[in-house]
């Protein structure tokens, strides 16, 4: 008998799938737990994930040696990495986890602008409008958000990064299994940001974590990070792009919701801000089921 619907197989991996998403929705709240400041905060991350991707590597035996190119564009990309974690996370002490997800959510355009650019492509129309769409959606948040105002403008730079980022690895994961390109890339980003604080002398009193922080650092580095990005790439396996993408979406969503159980961030909110969320986020799930109807058109024709 022909079977219908999705396999066993299919099923455990959107589980999966959600369930890493839902763990990176965590993120922006530890930020928010985690006391000490940005910079610091990242350079925890960052060393606690490269480790742990470590001994992962060692336990299931995996060859992550790369060539001297590889590891030097690996190591540049880190740069990225890290910035627009440090940025992500000043702009949640500036503003709120709400304000600093929706920000990120404006990545989607930055990357409609920037890919084109950088790989000499021909502009999508619909990208361009679901940018466009999105920076009303900010306008609107701007509006009514203006006590926020440094907030906004560090989440909006971090999507820059973030976006430029992921440009940059679609290339590179193309050669590289993408486990070894996160550890040479979080590695790069600790050197990057262990020399800056170096540089500004950063290594001082406020940087030494709490209990609590030992506690939610260790979380943010290992499960929110590490593991996380290794069941990500699990699932890629068996999963289409598009159903990748499509649930990949919901991190702001998530997000938001676990803010509010935390920290009540909603009760705090404008009508502004929901205004200018909902446009942004309903572009957002909007955009891939738009794209593959009109993928389906053309190939009718």
């Amino acid at each position: 008998m022909a079977h219908t619907g999705n396999s066993p197989s299919i099923n455990k991996n959107l589980i999966l799938l959600h369930c890493t998403v839902l763990v990176w929705g965590f993120t922006g709240s530890l930020g928010e737990l985690i006391t000490i400041p940005a910079v610091g905060l990242v350079w925890y991350r960052v060393l606690i994930a490269s480790v742990s991707l470590f001994i992962y590597f060692l336990i299931s035996k995996t060859n992550f040696r790369v060539n001297k190119i590889s590891l030097l564009k690996l190591v540049a990309n880190g740069a990225l990495v890290g910035g627009h974690w440090i940025l992500f996370f000043a702009a949640i002490k500036l503003s709120t986890v709400a304000v600093t997800l929706v920000c990120l959510s404006s990545m989607t355009l930055f990357t409609a602008i920037l890919e084109p650019l950088i790989n000499k492509k021909r502009i999508s129309k619909l990208e361009i409008l679901s940018g466009t769409l999105i920076i009303c959606g900010i306008v609107l948040i701007f509006k009514f958000e203006t006590q926020y105002t440094k907030g906004i403008i560090f989440g909006l730079i971090s999507a820059i990064f973030a976006s430029l980022f992921a440009i940059f690895n679609a290339k590179l994961v193309k050669d590289l299994k993408a486990p070894v390109i996160a550890f040479y890339e979080l590695s790069g980003a600790f050197v990057w940001i262990t020399i800056f604080l170096f540089l500004t002398n950063g290594f001082n009193k406020t940087i030494i974590p709490t209990h609590a922080d030992i506690v939610y650092l260790l979380l943010l580095g290992t499960i929110c990070t590490s593991v996380a990005y290794v069941i990500g790439v699990y699932v890629m396996r068996e999963l289409s792009a598009f159903r990748v993408a499509l649930i990949t979406n919901l991190e702001p969503v998530y997000g938001i919701i676990i803010a509010f159980f935390l920290f009540g961030d909603l009760n705090k909110m404008t009508p502004g801000f929901w205004a200018g969320a909902v446009v942004i986020l309903s572009t957002i799930m909007l955009y891939p089921v738009t794209q593959k109807q009109l993928s389906k058109r053309r190939s009718r024709r």
